[in-house]
């Protein structure tokens, strides 16, 4: 009689006590029961469980502190592109700074009524001031970097220095 190939589930569930096999659950054994996900190989009791669901409360030490943009950063042939969405930001009220390899944008967006926090059911957007500082990585040229504003995006070019360039410099002598 040809032996079933049992698999490593059943073999492990004590599936196999039917034609005799071992199972630990019955030498007085508990056995942790594993998520379907094989990689982690680390038993449910111990997975993090979602917290409980409790009453939201605004936070009010928050609006204190400065918020931090979401930005997208690549590169084209010629530039270095950075994206941003500001959605609600005058262009008056914002900054944009370079300095040695770094960009820093820096702005504001101000609320158009005063709500109390009480009468928040949700306060998922930010306002107040933000700010956001990217190291460059490669050279750029500061007195061609184009920012504009259209539909809430905020679009930076940064033209990259040609750096592969050689120069001559003319030597003098006295």
């Amino acid at each position: 009689m040809l032996k079933e190939k049992r698999s490593f589930l059943d073999k492990f569930t004590g599936s196999e006590e039917e034609q005799g096999g071992y199972n630990p659950q019955s030498q007085g054994m508990s056995m942790p029961v594993y998520s379907e996900d094989e990689t982690t190989q680390m038993p449910v009791s111990q997975m993090a469980q979602p917290a409980p669901q409790t009453e939201w409360e605004p936070e009010s030490e928050i609006s204190d502190a400065e918020g931090q943009l979401t930005i997208d950063v690549y590169q084209t042939e010629n530039d270095i592109v950075i994206k941003s969405t500001i959605a609600g930001v005058k262009p008056e009220h914002l900054d944009v700074g370079i300095s040695n390899d770094m960009i820093t944008i820096k702005g504001e967006r101000e609320t158009e009524e005063e709500i109390s926090e009480e009468n928040y059911y949700y306060q998922e957007c930010y306002w107040g001031s933000f700010s956001r500082s990217v190291v460059l990585p490669t050279d750029v040229l500061t007195d061609k970097i184009d920012a504009t504003l259209k539909n809430g995006i905020l679009t930076i070019r940064l033209p990259k220095a040609d750096t592969t360039k050689t120069k001559k410099i003319q030597v003098r002598g006295f």
